[in-house]
């Protein structure tokens, strides 16, 4: 699925991968965030954190009407308050999709997969 956008000169169409690579890089950019973890991924207590170049993976982009909503699956540092840590991402997450996509979105929710401790 994609999202359309119309301007004067025509119309653009942005998939969802885009939308969820943009929001798994912007994520990762947040102070408290190790990394993006796989919805999928959950084995014996155990996240994997995935590679940089799998951030879309932590990330559900979901159109419903006219409605844009975003699930993300991260990883947070111990010590870390992760109540803070997951405003600022959501925060992070809006403003970047709309200043480089020019797209408002509804809702971002942040499931939070694990916390490891950072070196």
């Amino acid at each position: 699925m994609s999202i359309e956008l119309k301007n004067d000169y025509g119309k653009i169409d942005i998939t969802n991968d885009v939308i969820a690579q943009v929001v798994g890089e912007a994520a990762i950019e947040c102070y408290g965030i190790v990394g993006m973890a796989s919805r999928h991924q959950i084995r014996d207590g155990l996240t994997d954190i995935l590679g940089k170049e799998n951030y879309a993976r932590g990330v559900i982009v979901r159109n419903i009407g006219d409605e844009t909503h975003i699930d993300m699956y991260v990883i947070i540092g111990y010590g870390t308050k992760i109540s803070e840590v997951a405003y600022q991402v959501q925060s992070k997450v809006i403003y970047t999709l709309q200043k480089t996509l020019s797209l408002t979105v509804d809702s971002v929710n942040i499931f939070v997969q694990g916390v490891r401790v950072t070196s």
